[in-house]
């Protein structure tokens, strides 16, 4: 990735429309990005109108106090913030249901997103990807230029992590996929991997469309700690070290290597702290492993502690899947100060990241020997590690701040007005 810097300018202020599957309150870690950067943007002087749903992420469920009504509207000193019924279903693993209620949420935020006015321009979030087309309705009516974030490429993350096989659901988001890319006047993606691939999906001249802006990490939120944490307490581990994967328990990620490595290292609490559809199954693999623990996620403001509970931490994503999906954790992982064990394509972001910032070890992905020499070597070597997680910090706090990003919009917005 290359780093961002962006001059101090002073722009006009702009009237955005925003439209996004989370927004705080909601603990969603795109619901976290999202919500920053309508700050920063704010702090810079813009106008900004969020379509958003209701709290859900953190159950698959509307959080209790938000029930009973189909849209909320919220008035804020910036603009605006339309809450819509998200339509979740109770079965994280189930993809039929998880589409049908992405596609009842997409089309309601269309319609919500169609009140207020004409706008400087349109910025929606990815996945799902319906809200691609979201977006391009609210252009159409709005007529501010439509940026398009992609977070994951969808369909592909789904398919290299076996989710989607049905070969007719794959045509049909394909070509959703591709239709959202040239309905937008820019694509967003996180890194020079996913450039790589959104770009040659795209026909020739429509591919300068495509702009690198990566997530950032708040470094004032996210802040290293003593490692003897409340949470540690709470979950009934003691002073021995814990290897921690922190984030969401899906397909995609190779969390069979953590149970590889706890059944190799029974000194070692490992603790996978989150949710999502592989969890249960997860769990049940792990039912004769006393040093494996699972939490839940917690509230935004218990980041950094959860963070710090863990000695080292891992990012494992499959084989494939790095250049279509970029675990915006690994940031957060940095600010916290601890060194970082991925298991990742070699090349591509994270690898990069962890190497240029000498904040860790990169492994080949899905090769369990690979992965438990590796975490050998980092466990024996706790002074090193010291030294890791300080120059991950250090990386963070130079390169990836949001007002930098927040930044970057701000300019791609004001081009795209020019042009």
């Amino acid at each position: 990735m290359c780093p961002m810097k962006q001059p101090p300018t002073k722009q006009p202020p702009m009237k955005l429309a925003v439209v996004c599957p989370h927004f705080a309150p909601d603990s969603a870690p795109t619901g976290v990005v999202i919500t920053r950067i309508v700050e920063e943007l704010a702090a810079r002087g813009h106008e900004l109108h969020v379509v958003t749903a209701l709290p859900w992420y953190r159950h698959h469920r509307i959080e209790p106090g938000w029930e009973g009504r189909l849209v909320r509207k919220e008035t804020t000193e910036w603009g605006t913030i339309r809450r819509i019924h998200p339509f979740p279903g109770p079965d994280k693993r189930s993809l039929p249901r998880r589409a049908v209620g992405f596609a009842g949420f997409s089309a309601l935020a269309g319609l919500t997103g169609l009140r207020g006015g004409r706008v400087d321009g349109v910025l929606a979030m990815s996945p799902p990807l319906t809200m691609g087309l979201t977006g391009w309705g609210i252009h159409l009516a709005r007529r501010g230029p439509l940026v398009f974030n992609i977070q994951d490429v969808f369909p592909d993350a789904a398919i290299e992590a076996g989710a989607i096989t049905n070969r007719h659901i794959i045509r049909v988001s394909t070509w959703l996929e591709r239709l959202s890319y040239r309905r937008s006047a820019a694509v967003t993606v996180l890194s020079d991997d996913l450039k790589d691939n959104v770009v040659a999906k795209l026909p020739a001249d429509q591919r300068h469309k495509v702009r690198v802006i990566p997530n950032f990490v708040d470094t004032q939120a996210i802040r290293p700690g003593d490692r003897m944490t409340p949470y540690r307490t709470e979950l009934g581990i003691g002073d021995e070290p814990v290897v921690l994967y922190a984030g969401n328990v899906g397909f995609s990620q190779s969390l069979d290597l953590v149970l590889a490595a706890a059944r190799h290292r029974p000194d070692v609490t490992f603790l996978i702290n989150g949710g999502g559809s592989a969890r249960i199954a997860l769990q049940q693999q792990a039912a004769d492993l006393a040093n494996v623990r699972f939490g839940d996620y917690q509230p935004a403001e218990r980041l950094s502690e959860v963070l710090a509970t863990g000695d080292i931490h891992l990012v494992p994503l499959k084989r494939g899947l790095a250049r279509s999906s970029v675990p915006s954790k690994t940031y957060s992982i940095l600010a916290a100060g601890r060194p970082v064990l991925a298991s990742i394509d070699e090349g591509t972001e994270v690898a990069n990241v962890v190497e240029s910032a000498g904040a860790g070890l990169s492994v080949a992905p899905d090769d369990p020997a690979a992965f438990v020499a590796a975490l050998d070597r980092l466990l024996a070597m706790p002074d090193r590690c010291a030294v890791m997680g300080a120059a991950g910090r250090s990386w963070v706090e130079q390169w990836a701040s949001p007002a930098a990003v927040a930044a970057a919009y701000e300019a791609l917005f004001v081009e795209l007005l020019n042009r």
